[in-house]
């Protein structure tokens, strides 16, 4: 059960009492996590008494994941039911005891008040791009471009053609060029020459990562020359791409390219009724919760940095010998601002349409959750902890109310959709699909390698 105790502003206090019998559940479950997991020399596993087990893992350890899964579940219920929606809050639980109640209060922010203007006037007009049969028949062209081999010949290098080249000096390698996706410079200097020739290749000045490069000039020999070789759109074709003749690979293409084509419309229109939703909105944002979430932005710089092997101290000094620190962190809180008011016209606009979650679907959404991740609910709470638990609620409201409001306002258009998607069958679709908006890989004299290959020119 949960009290309001007082409410002053954004300021707020409650507390909650989570009954005896709760209590008595949360120890259940604990202790049979125990009996499953903890392993006791001379008991078979899950017969060691509690005390022994009590013994193995501390008193203390027992109490601690009794009060943090009562906490996990009756703090973001609590919130819920007295209808606050915290920015960050603060927690003082007191003492769990098997066989009587548990309280805590909670002291914390709520979000600023939030006026919408007249969302349901709004005209959503972006669409989905329309899959013709000049598109399909682009996307199979790129199929056998990039299905296609390569064979030695002997004869003047052309424009289509593969050549392998040899760059001379201490810092030279041995690299394939396709010089359909050449750089100019490239080539130009290449056309028309033969395997065994040794070409001077100019590379104009220009910056490559944080370096500028100088005018200079790069000798090669020329190795190999391939020229390209595409297969028939054929049977054959679609076999070798595991699909049962040509028919069957346009129909499940397009089938493809059309599924995408629908998300892409439907993340168009998201984007533009938000954006609608963000112009048409009054709020004062209080500049500790633009501070937290720059912070909580900040943090995940930095373990995005940690998993890479960079330290942000060291990316830091770097940013600032470049003289771009200032436009960094200008852009670190100019985003921040950016998600705190997208979140707070999300948020109001689910409060506006009266929009819940049950526990079974938040249960639901939360075990899919961690299967994706390859844990158990139970982990994933923990990991979580009470307040991304609230938040991670608030953020299946933002959602929830997110698709209601689309959905009434492209009604007529829904009910004209077209059927409902055809779910890719191999993995050839997808990469047949990508191979609308992917451009190849453009390779230069100034690392003519694909990136990551050993870069050798500069």
């Amino acid at each position: 059960m949960a009290e309001l105790i007082s409410r002053e502003g954004n300021k707020v206090e409650f507390k909650v009492t989570v009954p005896a019998a709760e209590v008595n559940r949360a120890y259940e479950q604990v202790w049979a996590g125990l009996a499953r997991d903890v392993r006791v020399p001379g008991f078979r596993p899950g017969k060691a008494p509690r005390k022994v087990l009590e013994g193995r893992v501390g008193k203390g350890y027992v109490e601690q994941e009794v009060r943090d899964r009562l906490l996990q579940v009756h703090y973001p219920q609590g919130a819920r039911d007295l209808k606050l929606n915290l920015v960050d809050a603060t927690i003082d639980p007191a003492d769990v005891v098997s066989g009587q109640s548990f309280d805590f209060t909670v002291k914390g922010e709520t979000y600023p008040a939030v006026t919408l203007g007249d969302w349901k006037a709004a005209s959503i007009t972006a669409t989905s791009p329309e899959i013709t049969d000049e598109v399909l028949g682009r996307t199979l062209a790129d199929l056998q471009e990039r299905n296609a081999t390569f064979e030695s010949v002997e004869r003047a290098i052309e424009a289509t053609d593969q050549v392998t080249i040899e760059e001379q000096g201490e810092e030279g390698g041995t690299y394939p060029v396709y010089l359909d996706v050449a750089e100019a410079h490239v080539r130009e200097a290449l056309l028309g020459k033969h395997k065994g020739d040794t070409v001077e290749i100019t590379v104009p000045a220009h910056q490559h990562g944080d370096h500028e490069h100088a005018e200079h000039t790069v000798t090669v020999v020329v190795q190999d020359v391939k020229t390209k070789q595409l297969q028939e759109l054929d049977d054959a074709f679609a076999a070798s791409l595991n699909f049962d003749n040509l028919e069957r690979l346009r129909t499940d293409l397009k089938a493809e390219l059309e599924r995408r084509a629908r998300q892409e419309g439907d993340t168009a229109r998201r984007e533009e009724f938000i954006t609608h939703l963000v112009e048409g909105m009054s709020v004062e944002i209080p500049r500790a919760l633009l501070d937290t979430r720059r912070e909580s932005m900040m943090a995940e710089i930095k373990d995005d940095l940690g998993r890479q092997g960079v330290q942000w101290g060291e990316y830091e000094s770097f940013m600032q010998e470049q003289g771009k620190l200032d436009e960094f962190m200008a852009d670190l809180a100019k985003n921040a601002e950016t998600r705190v008011r997208r979140d707070l016209a999300l948020e109001q606009l689910a409060e506006d349409l009266k929009v819940q979650v049950s526990d079974a679907e938040f249960n639901q959404t939360m075990n899919g959750l961690a299967q994706a991740n390859n844990m158990t609910a139970q982990q994933l709470r923990t990991q979580l902890g009470p307040n991304g638990l609230n938040n991670y609620y608030a953020s299946l409201l933002r959602e929830k109310g997110l698709q209601l409001a689309i959905a009434q306002l492209t009604a007529p258009a829904v009910a004209e959709a077209a059927p409902a998607e055809v779910a890719q069958s191999d993995e050839a679709q997808a990469d047949a699909a990508e191979a609308e908006a992917a451009q190849t890989e453009t390779v230069q004299t100034e690392g003519t390698q694909p990136e990551g290959e050993g870069q050798k020119a500069e």
